[in-house]
């Protein structure tokens, strides 16, 4: 049972981390306006959206998903934050949308963090 609900949660939080890659990829103009709002236009979003990818692919693969989970987590308090602090929850009328999804991602990716944690001993994770 562990190990389903470690792959779904891994899952469901690369698959949106992929889904949003669309937007960001695309220049759709709701991802320009917020990347512009936090001063990170055009870089800023390129460089997360290739970050985000490397992400979901370490939390697709088992032997690396700690890792991807960590890095998810990072990347979405600095999303929940952005929110918070600049962009405010509801953003251009998306009812809360995409800070949901965030939260979602920190909670999914915070499961399978702690579903493999195997102790602060790096060699833990460097053993084939």
């Amino acid at each position: 049972m562990k190990r389903y609900l470690e792959r779904a949660s891994a899952y469901l939080a690369a698959a949106i981390l992929l889904q949003t890659l669309y937007f960001k990829f695309t220049a759709h103009p709701d991802s320009v306006h917020l990347f512009s709002e936090l001063g990170l236009e055009p870089w800023g979003r390129i460089g997360l959206g290739v970050v985000e990818l490397i992400v979901a692919g370490f939390l697709i693969w088992k032997r690396t998903a700690f890792l991807g989970a960590v890095l998810a987590m990072d990347i979405m308090i600095g999303a929940v934050a952005s929110h918070i602090f600049v962009l405010g929850i509801d953003m251009n009328g998306d009812g809360g949308t995409l800070f949901s999804l965030a939260l979602v991602v920190f909670i999914s990716a915070a499961t399978v963090a702690r579903l493999n944690f195997k102790g602060w001993e790096l060699k833990n994770y460097l053993q084939p």
